[in-house]
């Protein structure tokens, strides 16, 4: 009878060997084991259009192959009633309409059915896509419907546009106010969402007090939200916004010249302007926009009176005189 082979010592060694208990053991083995077997997600307000798009399981597969996605008349989406975008720039809509007329629409457009009409829907994530698929004269887009009520709708659409670089500064801010106000999200956790700081939201927010005017300015790039910031505390931010849009200046320059004007305001010497007339104080706002400088009038009836014009710069004075002399 065959003798049966005695097991080798190696092999022996190889399973007991205490250097392959420890490495088993290892808490980085175990930390990695862990890791393998409970895939990290998302976290946070972030997490809900991720989902419901299914971007994770579906990230490789062509979008007419996702689950749940299909093709319908472009005609038969309507823009979002809770869409926190204001503006759609035109040049970056015309670059998005050109690459989707080569390329197709690559990611489909989240909607939910219009009450009453099962062919219409209403876009809740993706509406610069709609638009630039319009642009490109597509006549069908691929959609993801999802039964969502008014509040999901109004989260999942602030938060999509909120994520985006491109977003102004204040449709931004109105969009952390509105989650903050319906929601009652706190600006950590709004902060924690979209990877900024808790420091970024609280500056946001703070743009929302100025003048519609001003903000205006912002939406349309015409200030950056650094110049926006150093005009929430003066006593005119809209005549300022104007002197800093006329003469170019940076936001260092803009917080010098808010500093300034709060100074000036305060001095004894400008206290006087309060009791002027109204028609003066008119002329000097207008005589000031006209030259972007900051001027003061002293009118003193029938014995003349005298005009200060202030400059910080030889560009300035040498702007001041080009003007006067053309």
């Amino acid at each position: 009878m065959a003798k049966k082979s005695p097991s080798h010592p190696v092999a022996k060694k190889t399973q007991s060997h205490p250097m392959a208990k420890k490495v088993q053991s290892h808490p980085m083995a175990r930390k990695a084991q862990s890791k393998r077997k409970k895939p990290s997600r998302p976290s946070g307000l972030g997490r809900g259009l991720s989902a419901l798009l299914q971007d994770e399981a579906a990230a490789d597969i062509a979008p007419t192959r996702r689950q749940g996605t299909r093709e319908v008349p472009i005609e038969a989406l309507r823009p979002n009633a809770f869409q926190p975008r204001t503006v759609f720039d035109d040049q970056p809509m015309q670059e998005l309409a050109d690459s989707i007329r080569e390329h197709g629409i690559m990611q489909p457009i989240l909607v939910r059915p219009v009450a009453g009409d099962p062919n219409s829907f209403e876009i809740i994530a993706g509406e610069r896509r709609w638009r630039a698929a319009q642009k490109a004269q597509l006549h069908q887009v691929p959609i993801v419907s999802r039964s969502l009520s008014d509040i999901e709708a109004l989260e999942l659409a602030l938060i999509e546009n909120i994520q985006r670089e491109d977003l102004s500064p204040i449709d931004e801010a109105s969009g952390f106010q509105r989650l903050i106000d319906e929601f009652g999200h706190r600006q950590e956790g709004i902060a924690k969402t979209i990877g900024k700081s808790r420091s970024h939201v609280a500056n946001l927010l703070r743009l929302l007090s100025l003048p519609d005017a001003v903000q205006e300015m912002v939406k349309q790039g015409k200030l950056s939200a650094g110049h926006a910031r150093a005009l929430i505390t003066t006593d005119d931010p809209v005549a300022l916004a104007k002197i800093i849009i006329s003469q170019g200046l940076s936001v260092r320059a803009a917080e010098t010249l808010a500093q300034q004007h709060s100074a000036a305001r305060k001095s004894p010497s400008l206290s006087a302007r309060t009791k002027k007339d109204a028609d003066t104080r008119a002329l000097e706002e207008r005589v000031s926009h006209l030259l972007g400088l900051s001027l003061s009038i002293d009118h003193k009836g029938s014995r003349g009176g005298k005009v200060v014009i202030k400059y910080k710069s030889l560009e300035q004075l040498d702007g001041l005189i080009e003007k006067l002399s053309s």
